[in-house]
């Protein structure tokens, strides 16, 4: 009879940590809908910027280079 309550244990316990992760995915895909996950972002890009400098560094970059427009070549190229 004890195992099973350390067994049921168990369960509640992954059910519980399975509960609260779709929470926090529900949460992330409504607030990325909403447009309120900029907030977010430039709090853990102050974080990187203060703790990580190389990720910060990085977080620039990437920014830089989804900003920058690819040159397309001309009709004539063909």
């Amino acid at each position: 009879m004890a195992q099973y309550g350390g067994r049921m244990a168990y369960v509640v316990f992954i059910g519980g940590l399975v509960v609260v992760l779709a929470g926090l995915t529900w949460f992330a895909s409504w607030a990325k809908r909403r447009g309120h996950g900029s907030g977010v972002a430039g709090a853990l890009a102050a974080y990187d910027e203060a703790y990580r400098t190389t990720a910060h560094q990085s977080h620039h970059e990437l920014r830089q280079q989804a900003d920058r427009k690819s040159e397309s070549g001309s009709p004539d190229d063909l």
